[in-house]
């Protein structure tokens, strides 16, 4: 069979569930273009500031897609292709795309404020608590794991070193001639384009090859100072810039397929068992991950994206939309490696330091396709795929923060509601994830992680939705198959990792598969409980 084939497939069904499906959730939301958003009616023009539909899509975009839709696609592809395809289709237009539309929705319909407030409002302080306590273990353990994914990157390609380090540069810079300097958007941006394809110059050119624990302390750094300085200076320049660079790719990557049209050679469908992962139920829920759904969407839509969108109705495109958009890429991961054997994927899998060396390889052989020397594809295609995890990484520590500062006020000493304190609180434990552990260790009991907390954020929507006796099967149907996906395989990482030894995951693990029984006997309290409605609450 031919990749083409599924990659046109594949597009033409997001397409059609976004003007269907898409348009179903509107109606049971009950957009309305003329109710004022947060942005407006709190507009502060630090916090809340409304943005225009395509700018917003851009941040919003390339906060979420992280690494996931990398690594998490190529890494379930032992089971077979066809598995993580299908997945990641119906995962993403039945779960995921509705988990970051109605969180966004929740968040706009309370100020904007996060899931955790909103969970607080309907379930009380105890069900705030469980749930933060869930959400800083699963940032911790995202900024822990995408810290060994950037550092393997610079290692086996030190180019993408050079040019990711000129990139932190430029976006410094763009940020200081935008929002000091007052400079034209349209002619900074692009200054900011061509300053980047300089970096890509400047990566081939002087590559810079230093060791992965040099890197893992580099970043530690880099997350931290990220975190703590004004969003203006380096993290909204970097999301804006970056957006350019994800929508490059993803053109540049789905011509190349078109015009090699690569054959399939990796196997459809290998089998229910696999002996580095385990089964594939519930393994191939939680490796995909950020492909089908994401519970760190619902903190990037109810944080940032609820106080900057226009209008109720740019719901769709900006939080739908952009979950089908990361489906579409991480389809595109998978043929990032389905033209390969397994044994191919296996070696190259080996040699280029994981999954985002693997698809830069590929991703790059399909640019050269198109003109495009294979060497400057790759390093390109590598320090896209760099930005990537550096956007989740910087993105997520400070989301760390937040939560810190949230769960501790009015509950442990004043300096935690510091930023320099709360930020140092959280990168300790990533740090010692980070220099301890090996992604292959770390990913599973991550995508559990953040799976449970998708299903928390549905548990959100669902309560919200019960007590406004709004039609709520489409949330409540999705938050119960995760709770089972989530908890199953938080047993069976429990089981393996005693096994191995591995006994501070397994604590981990324990730990949230206890948190995971409280929030949902919480849960089945909140929704099903003989008092649940309360038509005081609009929607």
């Amino acid at each position: 069979m031919n990749f083409l084939t599924v990659l046109i497939i594949s597009g033409v069904v997001l397409l059609v569930a976004y003007f269907t499906y898409g348009r179903w959730l509107e109606r049971q939301l009950k957009i309305d273009p003329g109710r004022e958003t947060p942005a407006h009616t709190y507009a502060d023009g630090k916090e809340f500031v409304a943005a225009k539909k395509p700018v917003l899509l851009g941040h919003h975009f390339a906060t979420i897609a992280g690494g996931g839709p990398i690594t998490g696609p190529i890494a379930a592809v032992v089971f077979g292709w066809l598995p993580a395809v299908l997945w990641i289709i119906i995962g993403s237009i039945f779960i995921g795309g509705v988990h970051d539309y109605t969180s966004l929705q929740a968040s706009i319909r309370h100020k904007a404020q996060s899931i955790g407030t909103v969970i607080k409002e309907y379930m009380g302080g105890r069900g705030q608590v469980l749930f933060l306590t869930f959400t800083i273990a699963t940032l911790i353990l995202i900024v822990g794991v995408f810290m060994i994914l950037v550092a393997n990157t610079f290692v086996a390609f030190p180019q993408a070193a050079t040019a990711s380090l000129l990139f932190i540069g430029i976006a410094l810079v763009f940020g200081v001639i935008v929002n000091q300097l007052r400079m034209n958007l349209v002619a900074a941006s692009i200054l900011g384009f061509g300053a980047m394809l300089l970096a890509v110059w400047g990566g081939l050119t002087f590559p810079l090859s230093l060791s992965a624990t040099f890197w893992t302390f580099f970043l530690l750094g880099y997350a931290y100072i990220a975190s703590v300085l004004p969003v203006w200076v380096l993290l909204q320049p970097r999301d804006y810039l970056n957006s350019f660079l994800l929508y490059a790719m993803i053109a540049g990557a789905a011509v190349g397929i078109i015009i090699a049209s690569p054959g399939i050679q990796m196997p459809a469908f290998t089998g229910f068992y696999n002996e580095s992962l385990g089964f594939l139920f519930p393994i191939l829920f939680i490796t995909i991950a950020c492909g089908a759904i994401s519970g760190f969407h619902s903190l990037v839509s109810s944080g940032t994206t609820a106080k900057q969108l226009d209008n109720e109705k740019s719901g769709k495109f900006i939080a739908y939309g952009g979950m089908l958009l990361e489906a579409f890429m991480a389809i595109i991961t998978v043929g990032a490696v389905a033209y390969l054997t397994q044994a191919e994927f296996a070696a190259r899998l080996d040699a280029l330091g994981g999954p985002i060396g693997t698809f830069a390889a590929g991703i790059g052989h399909f640019m050269s396709f198109w003109g495009l020397p294979e060497a400057t594809a790759v390093t390109f295609t590598a320090l896209v795929a760099s930005a990537f995890l550096l956007t989740t990484l910087d993105s997520a520590t400070r989301l760390l923060r937040y939560a810190v500062q949230e769960i501790s006020e009015k509950r442990a000493p004043e300096m935690f509601q510091n930023s320099h304190v709360a930020t140092v609180a959280g990168l300790v434990f990533a740090a010692a994830l980070a220099l301890t552990g090996t992604w292959q260790q770390i990913w599973p009991l991550f995508g559990s992680a953040n799976q449970m907390l998708g299903a928390l954020a549905l548990l959100a929507v669902s309560v919200w939705l019960t007590k406004i006796g709004a039609k709520r099967f489409y949330v409540v149907i999705p938050m119960i198959f995760m709770f089972i996906v989530t908890v199953s395989a938080l047993g069976f990482l429990m089981y393996n990792n005693t096994m191995a030894g591995n006994y501070f995951l397994a604590i981990a693990a324990f730990l949230l598969f206890v948190l995971c029984i409280f929030l949902a006997i919480e849960a089945w309290r909140s929704i099903f409980g003989s008092e649940s409605k309360d038509r005081t609450v609009k929607m």
